[in-house]
């Protein structure tokens, strides 16, 4: 990069230089120049008065134009022209956009500004134009900028240095942490949930009697945040506390909501809170979208009855539905429930931009009320002594009224001799030079004389106070406990809107089936790995149509609201739910793309999951164990490796143990056959359980593997069915030949064993 530089007063394209320039260099320069004007002046709030400089212009400008809560309003366009014009050179609709946020009630916690006309609401319509609505300052206001006027902060050039701005407010509320702030700047952001103004003077209050207080006590004041729109936290204690101890974290809130009977056994549910900046119009619009998706089958309507309070009327599809499930499955699916994260990232005496816990957040606060306490002490002591000396010479003048009558009468220059004649200052001259002649009365005298031992003790106050850190620490509390009463818990302002609770504890697999309409299924697999669900039970699937070298390779019956198990021979389970096959107007979709499945493994077999269920797996090799079918379930792409077998051994079967009415094994004995037509029986408890591995040997061989294997009850007796359906039983007696230890060789199959050497 490069520039020309053309010399002072030289021609076009005469003495023009080269000046190189570094890009890396210049760009750094400039970037960092524009991320430090963004952290500083736009997105960080500061720490003691918890502004930004537009929320903090716009109060000073409201100041000047005298919008104090008892005046009458002025139009906001007014005020943003005074914004804009003397200290916020930026366009008018950012101002306006932060002068409107102020004032909702519904966004803001406690409202700076009382505004009058539309100011929009919390469907998200926006608010009028400036040039309709007005505008003045609530006392929360009126608190931030107490003292402004005695010299309590630094002010500093505008824009233009035309006139003068404050750096910061002295902010008598906790403005950072009562209304909170969010912002993104260069690298770094803010989020701050608002809190209740009470429990944050009380917090501060603590810590003024215990600098050293510790997180854990100070949240005792402090639970957590308090949103305008109210809503329940739900989040556990535990979290929290870390939020706060390290100034990030996050926040679960929910609706708040309760059952309306309609008689006859009905209900509706009733939303009445929603969470913190969660627009109701457009929370509305998601839960009917899921409805029309059919993702919330308990849900039969949703209607906004809503007037000045939310009311949002949720209908079930019949009295027998769960509201806690249904309510549950509106959570996870909706904004009903929703994360407010908590990023405590703010200018630090606004300058260094610091992420902060709850007590430094505090702590810079009750600092920067002291200093403010300090300075405006001084400049009241410095107002003392001014009026102190005026009232010395007043007291003067009256103690000798007729001399000083006769020099202001006769003397060519009155004020030198005054000033000679009782050595009087400057001051005290023109002070007496320009008294009324009404004032010199005897009553007026005794009205100077009180008023002089009145300054005087307060004179003595403010000396002992700017002289003992104690004071000033017991005069700071008496200021924030006279904040905390202005807005108690027992005003309407200063209530606590959001309460807390623990997340009512539901069976997860209620509310992932509530959210899936219930409809029966057939599931088809082909040979070549293809997928669909059929709806309805078919009873026939001889007249199923599939790619041209596919055939059936199994079918089964399901709900939507199934998990589906497939198991491939690299002995990895995968797992699919009813409802996301594909249907089955065509052949499907291949299970290699729903699922992380390698292309040199095939399926070994697929069924209906059963929570409770037990499943006997058995590799080509003949070696095997039980697994519970909860420890197959994969809760990803990837699948779930529970069988360990290396090529050229692969997984082979997959046998569920049959259990009888009440959910108890009702199966005792394994039958194994070989590819070598050796049949071996053996108790089922020779058979270990495991959750992963490769097992252990079922059955010996020389030569092949395993060909089948079936579980039975050794008193119901062994089944079997030869290739002309009939169907074979051997009973205990029968089987005696063939019983035997696990990983014997076994005998060579009965009489009338399929010549396939499978079982069925």
């Amino acid at each position: 990069m490069s520039k020309q530089v053309t010399p002072p007063g030289s021609g076009d394209g005469a003495g023009k230089q080269i000046e190189p320039i570094d890009l890396k260099a210049a760009l750094e320069e400039r970037y960092l120049a524009y991320a430090l004007s963004t952290i500083m002046h736009r997105a960080l709030p500061d720490a003691r008065d918890g502004l930004k400089p537009v929320h903090r212009r716009i109060l000073h400008a409201m100041r000047l134009l005298k919008l104090d809560p008892q005046q009458a309003y002025k139009k906001c366009a007014r005020i943003v022209g005074d914004v804009m014009g003397k200290f916020h050179p930026h366009g008018d609709q950012a101002i306006y956009d932060a002068l409107v946020r102020l004032s909702q009630d519904f966004a803001v916690r406690y409202p700076l500004v009382d505004g009058q006309g539309n100011f929009g609401n919390i469907d998200g319509d926006n608010a009028a134009a400036m040039r309709y609505t007005e505008a003045r300052m609530t006392e929360v206001a009126t608190l931030l900028l107490e003292g402004i006027n005695e010299d309590a902060v630094d002010f500093r050039p505008t824009y233009n240095e035309e006139d003068e701005e404050p750096v910061v407010l002295p902010g008598a509320f906790p403005n950072l942490l009562a209304n909170g702030s969010s912002g993104i700047a260069v690298g770094m952001a803010t989020s701050i949930p608002p809190h209740n103004a009470a429990e944050l003077c009380d917090a501060a209050l603590h810590l003024i009697d215990h600098p050293d207080a510790s997180i854990e006590k100070l949240v005792e004041f402090v639970p957590g945040p308090d949103f305008p729109t109210g809503g329940t936290i739900v989040e556990s204690r535990e979290s929290i506390l870390e939020s706060y101890s390290t100034g990030r974290g996050a926040f679960r809130v929910r609706a708040r909501w309760h059952r309306e009977d309609t008689g006859r056994g009905g209900y509706v549910i009733v939303v009445t809170e929603i969470p913190y900046m969660v627009q109701k119009s457009r929370l509305i619009e998601k839960v009917a979208e899921l409805m029309l998706a059919r993702k919330i089958p308990l849900l039969e309507d949703i209607r906004d009855e809503s007037a000045e309070d939310i009311r949002i009327v949720l209908e079930p599809k019949s009295r027998t539905v769960d509201p806690q499930i249904l309510m549950e499955s509106l959570f996870k699916l909706t904004d009903l429930e929703n994360r407010v994260p908590l990023n405590m990232n703010v200018l630090s005496g606004g300058i260094v931009p610091k992420v902060m816990n709850l007590r430094e957040v505090l702590r810079e606060w009750l600092d920067h009320r002291r200093e403010v306490l300090l300075r405006r002490s001084r400049h009241r002591l410095s107002n003392i002594e001014k009026r102190l000396e005026v009232l010395a010479g007043f007291l003067i003048a009256y103690l000798n009224i007729d001399e000083v009558i006769r020099i202001i009468r006769f003397e060519d220059e009155p004020k030198a001799k005054l000033i000679e004649r009782f050595e009087l200052s400057e001051v005290q001259a023109e002070a007496i030079l320009n008294l009324r002649l009404r004032a010199l009365n005897k009553l007026e005298e005794v009205e100077i004389r009180k008023e002089h031992d009145e300054l005087t003790a307060e004179k003595e106050g403010i000396e002992k106070l700017l002289a003992s850190e104690a004071l000033q620490w017991k005069t700071v509390a008496w200021q924030v406990a006279d904040v905390r009463k202005k807005f108690s818990k027992d005003t309407e302002l200063g209530a606590r809107r959001t309460d807390f609770a623990e997340a009512v504890e539901i069976d997860l697999e209620s509310v992932q089936q509530a959210m899936i309409e219930k409809e029966p299924i057939t599931v088809v697999v082909s040979e070549k790995g293809w997928i669909r669900a059929m709806k309805g039970h078919l009873a026939d699937t001889s007249s199923l149509s599939f790619k041209e070298g596919d055939k059936l390779k199994l079918a089964f019956h399901a709900q939507t609201t199934d998990k589906i198990l497939v198991l491939t021979t690299g002995g990895k389970f995968h797992t699919l739910t009813g409802d996301r096959l594909p249907g089955g107007r065509g052949h499907g979709e291949p299970i290699r793309i729903m699922v992380d499945m390698d292309n040199d493994q095939d399926i070994v077999s697929a069924f209906v999951h059963r929570p409770k269920g037990r499943l006997l797996l058995a590799s080509a090799a003949g070696n095997g164990f039980v697994v519970p079918e909860a420890d197959v379930v994969a809760n990803t792409r990837k699948g779930k490796q529970v069988m360990n077998v290396k090529m050229p051994d692969e997984a082979k079967l997959c046998v569920p143990l049959p259990v009888d009415e009440d959910g108890n094994a009702a199966a005792d004995h394994v039958a194994v056959v070989g590819e070598n037509r050796k049949l071996l029986v053996f108790p089922l408890e020779q058979v270990p359980e495991m959750s992963r591995g490769k097992g252990v040997r079922l059955q010996r061989y020389k030569d092949g593997g395993i060909a089948d294997l079936r579980v039975f009850a050794l008193d119901e007796g062994l089944t079997w069915q030869d290739a002309s359906g009939r169907n074979f039983n051997r009973g205990r007696e029968e089987l005696l030949e063939w019983m035997g230890v696990r990983a014997a060789a076994g005998r060579m199959v009965p009489k009338g064993f399929p010549r396939n050497g499978r079982f069925s």
